[in-house]
């Protein structure tokens, strides 16, 4: 690791100055990605492990998948039932080095801080308690009963159980989530912000709005079914490489997929499956029939004018269109949206789209021909200021036509994370409503807190303006993930106590409190011995299926720990005896959490016994029943006023996103070889057009510069442009690298997710 000499604050991989650009991939998957699986996987694990974790990775005796949350097939599942990506998730968790006493005694937090988030990473897996005391200068070892006793030291000397904050990333398991919400509660918060807050909470807050459940109401075989697949602001090649898979199964039966994103992703051209000959031999699957490169943020003007072309073309053509009975009898709101559509501007439409009207024609024609339709979204949807109304416009669509609880058809929020939708259904929410809290009272004996806690962002605020003291971390990398790094991390140095519970080093174990523990844990490919038995625990995917994962490795360490049995000490330091709750029993075995969990969150009735005939799937009554549990009682139709978003001149539109070699802040290398990146990261893509407009050539090195309503100036330095397919006007560039561009009050509103997806920047040239 070097330091750039124009840019002493920038960190620099060596690996990083040797960037290369090439061009862009046409297809994603194939023999390639069985190479690099396998180098990353021999090459960090052995032979040995290699071949334990990779065969019993998303097998239904094995563990879960902790890459994404794309669901895993009933019945018969593949020997390899994994993509490239889990198997560097699996490798980047098994790697056989080690960050111990040895290596912090050698490292100071000064040093550290010098490194880039991949050096950090890439040391090895976290074997011992330690801690940095007030002033100190390194991490020390400290043994368990030492980190708990402190822990409860600090929550208890706190002038109120508000000025803690509890955050968890969507790796934790079930069991993991429910006892964390349980503990929160019983100290007296509901200051649990979670990662969903930073990326599909627009989807839950425009769902349970418009539908009555913030949870996707489609199962894998509905995909299969479908006869037309869209896939909105989404990289499954990337970031779900799996659900590639069951596009090729839909395709093969005869379904289009309708691709719109502002770049062209290499996976919705052609996949190669690895699991065929056809696939391995280069000769794969074509999978979107129609690419609309939207320009960011127009996705709400086109769902509004397709809307219009559906009406109208049921016009021309009564009854062949629109499902009047389902409008009749299953939704609220059609004539005032109706209404509201017939008044659609063409021309700010096509302003805010930047696509051809013939283009968002077709786009019309596809649906007005289609049965049986799947509406598919990520972040690229839900990180903008008017996400959750544009959320609520797709749905608007699919209800027009009918499109919820009926084979092939549905909505289709694709998660990240492997568990966030499993930490949500647990109570992992600042915003539980009184319905769960009661549950919580009635179960265990006490009177939860009923003011709602804090999310992600206002978490920060409450650091920063010292409203909030401590802050514990169930998994993730807050500092990294979070939107307005500099402000982030300021906050989070700022505070009295920090607790990380964490499998690897990363940013957030630097920028920490005064005191700081990091606590290491098992991770999801480790057999968990607890109690002194084999325990395992439950992770509920996407598609709201929940299931049993069972790691089958040795530990990193002897003395790692499982989520549940570190939370459970913590509890118990910090509470003693308060509310009589059963922790060292909830340690010692893990269907007494799934006990209680069936009887507190609902739909999970049985919870224990369900597991162990194999798993279950969460009732969702639009999809099982077409009833929808709205206030109105009936799926509703919602007007969002249509927004043009426009810069001023010489600006452009950033987004941020994911390389294909990382998953969420975990940098698991520098390459992104669907679009030609080699050995580097800080490169930023950007249309021909506008090169030449604003005077730069491929391969200038640039500064951005974002600029905002609070006339504060926010830089990310020592960018290198590349010459890519995207809309004028908008350039993509790699996150958490441009997180510090993003202010921590944009956020989209009703939801409070960071605008990620909606940067206004200039370009400077960068300095030498």
């Amino acid at each position: 690791m070097t330091r750039d000499a124009d840019t002493p604050d920038v960190p620099v991989d060596d690996e990083e100055a040797r960037l290369r650009v090439g061009p862009p991939a046409d297809h994603a998957a194939g023999l390639k990605a069985v190479q690099v699986s396998m180098a990353k996987a021999l090459g960090q694990m052995g032979v040995v492990k290699t071949a334990r974790n990779l065969l019993t990775l998303n097998q239904n005796d094995g563990f879960d998948c902790m890459s994404c949350a794309w669901p895993d097939p009933q019945g018969r599942r593949h020997t390899a039932e994994f993509c490239e990506n889990g198997a560097k998730a699996v490798s980047w968790e098994g790697v056989r080095d080690t960050v111990g006493p040895e290596f912090f005694a050698r490292h100071s937090i000064a040093d550290l801080a010098g490194q880039t988030d991949h050096w950090l990473e890439k040391q090895g897996r976290l074997t011992h308690p330690m801690v940095r005391r007030d002033g100190g200068t390194h991490y020390e070892p400290i043994s368990w009963a030492e980190a708990f006793a402190l822990t409860g030291e600090h929550l208890r000397g706190l002038a109120g159980p508000d000025e803690a904050i509890f955050y968890t990333s969507g790796r934790a398991s079930n069991e993991a989530a429910f006892l964390y919400q349980l503990f929160a509660r019983a100290f007296g918060t509901n200051n649990l912000p979670d990662c969903s807050n930073m990326c599909h909470e627009s989807t839950s807050v425009g769902l349970r709005r418009t539908i009555g459940v913030g949870k996707g109401s489609v199962s894998l075989q509905d995909l299969h079914e479908a006869d037309l697949i869209i896939v909105s602001g989404q990289n499954p090649g990337t970031n779900h490489p799996r659900m590639l898979t069951a596009l090729e199964v839909a395709k093969r039966d005869g379904a289009k997929i309708l691709a719109v994103n502002p770049l062209p992703e290499a996976g919705l051209r052609r996949f190669d499956n690895p699991q065929k000959a056809r696939g391995l031999a280069g000769r794969g699957t074509p999978l979107a029939d129609l690419m609309l490169p939207i320009r960011s943020n127009g996705d709400l003007a086109l769902w509004q004018a397709v809307s219009l072309l559906l009406l109208q073309a049921e016009d021309a053509a009564p009854g062949t269109v629109l499902d009047r009975a389902f409008i009749e009898s299953h939704t609220v709101g059609f004539d005032e949206w109706e209404k509201h559509i017939r008044d659609l501007d063409r021309e700010a439409v096509l302003s805010a789209t930047g696509l051809s009207w013939s283009q968002i024609e077709a786009t019309a024609e596809m649906l007005a021909g289609s049965k049986r339709i799947v509406h598919c979204w990520a972040m690229g949807i839900t990180q903008h200021h008017n996400a959750v109304a544009t959320i609520k416009e797709m749905v608007n669509v699919a209800l027009l036509q009918g499109m919820i609880g009926k084979p092939g058809a549905g909505l289709c929020p694709v998660r990240g994370h492997s568990n966030v939708q499993g930490d949500r259904t647990m109570g992992i929410w600042e915003k539980a409503p009184d319905s769960f809290l009661d549950a919580i009272r009635d179960e265990f004996g006490f009177e939860p807190p009923r003011e709602h806690g804090f999310d992600a962002a206002e978490a920060v605020r409450a650091l920063r303006d010292g409203r909030a003291k401590a802050f514990i971390a169930l998994g993730g990398n807050f500092v990294a993930a979070m939107s307005d790094t500099e402000v982030t991390a300021a906050a989070v140095r700022g505070a009295e106590f920090t607790v990380q519970i964490s499998t690897k080093l990363n940013r957030s174990h630097i920028d920490a409190g005064r005191t700081a523990l990091i606590l290491p844990t098992l991770g999801r490919t480790e057999r968990d011995l607890t109690g002194g038995r084999e325990q395992r625990v439950t992770v509920e995917d996407s598609m709201s299926a929940v299931h049993a994962s069972r790691g089958r490795s040795a530990p990193a360490g002897p003395l790692l720990r499982s989520e549940v049995d570190i939370l459970c000490g913590i509890a118990a330091a910090t509470l003693g005896d308060r509310h009589d709750i059963e922790w060292a029993e909830f340690a010692g075995d893990y269907d007494r959490i799934r006990d209680r969990i069936g009887r507190v969150v609902p739909g999970c009735d049985d919870y224990a016994e369900k597991i162990r005939a194999g798993g279950f799937v969460m009732p969702h009554p639009p999809r099982d029943s077409r009833t929808f549990p709205t206030p109105e009682g009936k799926a509703v139709f919602t007007v969002s006023p249509l927004e043009v978003l426009t810069v001023p001149p010489g600006r452009l539109i950033l987004q941020t996103l994911r390389s294909h070699d990382q998953f969420n802040t975990t940098i698991y290398g520098l390459d992104d070889r669907y679009r030609g990146i080699k050995s580097g990261r800080r490169v930023v893509f950007i249309s021909a057009e506008d090169l030449t407009e604003l005077g730069f050539a491929d391969g200038d090195m640039v500064d951005l510069v974002s600029e905002w309503a609070d006339g504060r100036d926010r830089r990310a330095e020592r960018f290198r442009l590349v010459e890519y397919p995207t809309p004028k006007g908008c350039v993509a560039a790699y996150y958490p690298e441009t997180n510090p561009l993003v202010p921590l009050d944009s956020q989209a509103a009703e939801s409070g997710t960071p605008t990620s997806k909606w940067v206004v920047v200039r370009l400077i040239p960068a300095a030498g």
